[in-house]
């Protein structure tokens, strides 16, 4: 029951302090707040807590917005900086900007802490749990659910990883036979970003889609590569710049740009076939192998036992 009690209570004066960090004062609108807006630096706000009257989150969204944006600002200071995070989001292909990023990692933690005070309460209400096991127990659910989304964001990036490399040397075949064909290398990117489908036929459309807005082809393509931040597609996309800046025969360029492509896939498919097997060999050495010796044995211990 005393745990509880500080349980409702410690809630109770972080609803009021929330309250009172959130109480306007005056009723008017700092000078700073006025100008942001028209600040050319100004960041907008997440989705999730956004000032128009129709939120995500509702009316939850709009009376926890400045508790919430005091939050974010402090997990600005204690994790990755805000331009990794930006690189790591577009790796994953991600539309959400640094900020719908830092709330989604508030919610989280929120969401864990709930679920540690929830679990506290009723291990409490057992007499099963100590006072401070029960703020361990929350702290640490709290500091899992921060984690949890990190760890997401990390297994995207892989996914998305293993996509591109596994759609890679069809689109440089693509891209190869192209050229060779006679198309320019804009135009074999159009072909490919209107022909495939996956995720690096789409970057190669935003990379279209930069040089149509007025960027330059070989400052579109390194973007291009600092999006998708894969070492075999950072050596393709500097292969045709330096054919470009150059004037290398571009289709020569990209047949041995195809070729090395075909042999980085022959390899790590060698690669993989190598980890597989030795992943296969553990059902054998932990299970059959044990079960043969098993079988093997049973039957003389069980006739020594009859002769006893």
């Amino acid at each position: 029951m005393v745990v509880l009690s500080i349980c409702v209570g410690s809630l109770l004066g972080l609803g009021l302090a929330m309250i009172v960090a959130g109480f306007p004062l005056g009723w008017k609108p700092s000078l700073l707040a006025r100008v942001e807006s028209q600040l050319r630096g100004h960041v907008p706000a997440s989705k999730l807590i956004q000032r128009p009257s129709r939120t995500p989150m509702g009316a939850v969204g709009r009376l926890g917005r400045p508790a919430i944006e005091a939050a974010v600002q402090h997990l600005e200071r204690y994790n990755i900086g805000n331009d990794v995070l930006e690189r790591r989001l577009r790796t994953a292909g991600l539309s959400a900007s640094v900020v719908d990023y830092r709330v989604q990692q508030l919610v989280m933690l929120v969401l864990g802490a709930c679920i540690g005070i929830v679990g506290s309460v009723v291990l409490a209400l057992r007499g099963s749990l100590h006072p401070l096991l029960g703020v361990v127990l929350v702290v640490g659910c709290a500091a899992l659910g921060f984690a949890l989304r990190d760890n997401v964001l990390s297994m995207q990036i892989k996914a998305r990883h293993r996509r591109i490399v596994s759609e890679f040397p069809t689109i440089a075949d693509v891209i190869a036979l192209s050229v060779s064909a006679g198309d320019s290398i804009l135009g074999a990117l159009q072909r490919v970003a209107h022909l495939t489908r996956g995720d690096l036929a789409g970057e190669f459309n935003q990379t279209l889609q930069d040089v149509h807005a007025g960027a330059s082809l070989p400052s579109a393509l390194r973007a291009c590569a600092a999006r998708v931040q894969i070492p075999a597609v950072e050596r393709f996309v500097e292969g045709i710049i330096v054919a470009l800046e150059r004037g290398t025969p571009l289709a020569e360029v990209m047949r041995a740009q195809a070729k090395d492509v075909r042999e980085l896939s022959r390899r790590e498919l060698m690669e993989t076939a190598g980890k597989k097997e030795i992943s296969m060999m553990a059902p054998v050495v932990f299970g059959l192998l044990p079960l043969t010796v098993v079988f093997a044995v049973f039957p003389g211990l069980t006739l020594l036992n009859i002769n006893v």
